[in-house]
């Protein structure tokens, strides 16, 4: 009893400690989470042809999938999770460029398709009148 009122402080910082490392242990599983989540997002990304359409983007959402992946080895939980944040960030970026980029090659086509129709009817209209 006599330690205790020579560090009256003690009992506080010890149930601070406890609190502090029952946080880090609670970090694994939210990270674990966000990192599959991020590798879902990558692999949905790869599915719709970002590689070829954002290689940028989708080369920066794996480059941080891999980092989260090695922090959350390393048990680093709150570097693995705002990795795996960034990548899927990164990923729905690149998948959004790809998609893009495929609805523009498609109006683009279709742009030609109507511009070949009119010259094909205008000839045909042409050929009625003479």
């Amino acid at each position: 009893m006599d330690s205790l009122n020579r560090f009256p402080l003690l009992p506080t910082i010890c149930a601070a400690c406890a609190l502090a490392l029952a946080g880090c242990s609670s970090m694994k599983t939210p990270a674990t989470a966000e990192v599959a989540s991020s590798r879902t997002a990558v692999e949905a990304a790869a599915a719709t042809g970002a590689p070829e359409l954002a290689p940028a983007e989708m080369a920066a959402a794996r480059d941080k999938m891999l980092r989260a992946n090695q922090a959350l080895a390393a048990k680093d939980y709150r570097t693995a999770q705002d990795l795996a944040q960034q990548a899927q960030a990164d990923a729905k970026l690149a998948q959004s460029k790809a998609s893009s980029a495929k609805a523009t090659e498609a109006a683009n086509k279709l742009q030609e398709d109507i511009r070949i129709l009119r010259e094909e009817l205008d000839r045909a209209n042409s050929t009625m009148t003479r």
